[in-house]
């Protein structure tokens, strides 16, 4: 039995800035009502869905009862299954979880709901009734995170100055990186959005702060324009460091969707009868405390071998990419150019909601192979916790021959 995911049944919202449109909303009932149309758009039979995956970092208001809810949404009630939380990995693993569900046979189809909402992040108090005054802790969940792993005692950034300063990849190569991601972004928004309607789907937008009911967002808010004029006036961040704010990506809001299922029924419900998807290998690899950009790397390394394919044999790649760096350090660990990754754009452009991350890069990954007329794809990136996780997948079309 081979794990595959039907061609088209999945869907990507548009990515929105921090604080932008989608801010004020909670990311697991706009997550569920994009998916319930998405779904009903693609004509999915929901009573064949036996299992849900959920994939959130930072809590919403509802979310102690994770899956249930969202697929209780769905009008699938009596649809259950786990809530995943692995940083920026979320997606790969949800999909890993899934795909190993298939393979043994306790489920026929599972459904991937990723949702995230970096926005208005939780402001978290741990009582504690010994300390000084009967006060506890407090804790913002998305900054104090990102400015501080409990473990590597240090901020993500740090991370993506330290494996620059290992490679000896200068300011000037990450922003080549980010300049050429910028460019590749623009084949997507060609022809009206062309490639991006493959796949994307809009999120309605709650009413208030001078927005109207029955708003939607269409198309990626917060891109930054970017120029080689306009990237050269950026310093870096830290004294001493070599990593800009162009070098990197931004905090964003979005969720996104997927149906894995066997090959068989994978291609009853296809949009495209003539074109399949195989998931061949995963890969998970953690390297050493505060080198995160580093991690993505082994993880592929070792997603390929299991795959029995070579770096060489691949078709694309696409990445997690929250620093330039981590493509330079991909690059030069497998021998593929970073300049033929992430067409179309990734994560260091459109933004990064952490959960639904991935699994846009894995929509888009499919989509371009799929244009190509088929191949292999490699999809990986670096999470929290100095991790990475990848994905090999492979795309067939019968009319290829």
């Amino acid at each position: 039995m081979q794990a595959s995911i039907p061609y088209g049944i999945y869907w990507s919202t548009p990515f929105a800035k921090w604080q932008g449109s989608l801010a004020e909303q909670n990311a697991l009932t706009l997550a569920a009502k994009v998916a319930d149309k998405a779904l009903a758009e693609r004509e999915v039979d929901r009573k064949g869905i036996d299992l849900g995956i959920l994939g959130i970092t930072n809590p919403q208001k509802g979310g102690f009862y994770g899956l249930p809810y969202v697929t209780g949404l769905l009008g699938l009630e009596r649809v259950a299954g786990p809530t995943v939380q692995q940083a920026c990995a979320t997606s790969v693993r949800a999909m890993q979880m899934a795909a190993q569900e298939i393979e043994c046979a306790s489920s026929g189809c599972t459904l991937l709901v990723m949702a995230d909402r970096q926005s208005n992040g939780p402001l978290i108090h741990y009582p504690n009734p010994k300390g000084p005054g009967g006060y506890g802790e407090t804790e913002r969940w998305v900054l104090d995170n990102m400015a501080q792993d409990p473990y590597a005692r240090n901020s993500m950034l740090q991370t993506g100055e330290n494996a620059a300063r290992r490679y000896g990849i200068s300011t000037a190569e990450q922003h080549a990186v980010k300049l050429r991601r910028f460019v590749q972004y623009q084949d997507a928004l060609d022809n009206d959005r062309a490639f991006q309607r493959r796949f994307m789907v809009s999120a309605p937008i709650a009413g208030g702060r001078g927005r109207k009911d029955g708003a939607s967002l269409d198309a990626d808010e917060g891109v930054f324009v970017t120029t080689a004029e306009g990237l050269a006036t950026l310093k870096p961040v830290q004294d001493g460091g070599s990593v800009t704010f162009g070098g990197q990506t931004h905090p964003a809001d979005g969720n996104a969707g997927m149906l894995i299922t066997t090959a068989d029924r994978a291609r009853e419900m296809s949009r495209n009868k003539s074109i399949s998807i195989e998931i061949l290998a995963f890969g998970m690899a953690r390297v050493e405390p505060g080198y995160m950009p580093v991690a993505p790397a082994p993880a592929a390394q070792l997603a390929l071998r299991r795959a029995g394919v070579k770096a060489a044999d691949l078709d694309a790649v696409k990445t997690h990419n929250p620093f330039a760096v981590n493509d330079i350090v991909l690059a030069r660990e497998t021998g593929f150019p970073w300049e033929r990754m992430n067409n179309y754009g990734s994560s260091i452009v459109w933004g990064h909601p952490q959960a639904p991350t991935g699994l846009r890069g894995v929509i888009e990954l499919i989509e371009e192979l799929s244009m190509r007329g088929g191949g292999l794809g490699l999809f990986t990136g670096c999470a929290a916790g100095d991790t990475g996780h990848a994905v090999v997948i492979k795309v067939s079309d019968a009319r290829k021959g």
